[in-house]
């Protein structure tokens, strides 16, 4: 990696709330110039945008849907075209339905698959094409899970397509490495956000005794290890996974034998 690598434009897709606009406005105080995408929060977007704008940086917003295959390339480019380049793009777009493994049937499979890896896919790929012929280098992050890592019962089709991404990370690392892009994964845990019926604050609030730090995680917790890798001081990091869950992953056999019953059997349904 180009020891003079400076970045100056980002896409950073769902950033209309939660992990994505806390990321849109870390890179904002980085110096960067951020492309803030929407699904159907437009609202949320513009609250977004406003507010990299106010830390000096220049925000532009656009609807972005992962799942329509045909637009995703046309969109990654446009954004860049519009902010005069790409130097960061930050995969956060994703979600899923859940339910137990029995009731699910190949089109809620194909749902989840569509939005968290072949999206992913596309978009990543779109933004690498780019980023390799400026020959500048770049950064590419996706917003992954701690479920890249470790199953949960009720998400069978959402987990195996964080265990893609994590390995669609992998190799893209060792494919783009002679480009001077880097390409790595951020993990969460359980984050105080919209999707999970909380807000930023509530991270203060909530006990969780089964995580070591004993509570949710906030977004910008998140937001600035994707800074991190974002920045010339990321410039040797590549291929990996960084899981910020407060010490969730190690709590396995603790946890296990702790339980006092089989109600987690069931938590997906």
């Amino acid at each position: 990696m180009s020891d003079d690598f400076t970045p100056r434009h980002a896409i950073v897709t769902g950033s209309d709330s939660g992990i994505g606009a806390a990321t849109a406005l870390a890179l904002a105080d980085a110096g960067l110039d951020v492309a803030v995408t929407y699904h159907s929060d437009e609202d949320g977007a513009e609250e977004t945008a406003a507010a990299v704008r106010a830390r000096g940086s220049r925000a532009i917003v656009a609807q972005f849907d992962a799942t329509d295959f045909d637009s995703v390339p046309g969109a990654i480019d446009a954004m860049a075209e519009e902010l005069g380049g790409l130097d960061v793009f930050v995969n956060n777009a994703g979600g899923g339905a859940g339910g137990p493994f029995l009731d699910l049937d190949l089109d809620a499979w194909r749902t989840d698959i569509a939005l968290n890896l072949d999206g992913a896919f596309l978009a990543l790929h779109t933004a690498a094409k780019r980023m390799v012929a400026a020959g500048r280098g770049g950064r590419l992050i996706a917003v992954s899970s701690v479920h890249e890592h470790q199953p949960r019962v009720g998400s069978a089709a959402y987990v195996a397509a964080k265990h893609g991404l994590g390995g669609l990370i992998k190799t893209m690392a060792l494919e783009l490495g002679s480009h001077a892009i880097t390409a790595n994964a951020v993990a969460p845990g359980e984050i105080a956000t919209p999707i999970n019926d909380m807000d930023a604050d509530d991270a203060d609030k909530v006990h969780r005794p089964g995580i070591p730090l004993g509570r949710p995680g906030k977004p910008d917790e998140i937001a600035d290890v994707i800074a991190f890798l974002a920045s010339p001081a990321g410039s040797y990091v590549t291929g990996a996974s960084w899981v910020v869950d407060g010490g969730m992953l190690h709590m396995g056999p603790q946890a296990g034998s702790h339980m006092e019953s089989d109600a987690w059997r069931s938590a997906g349904q």
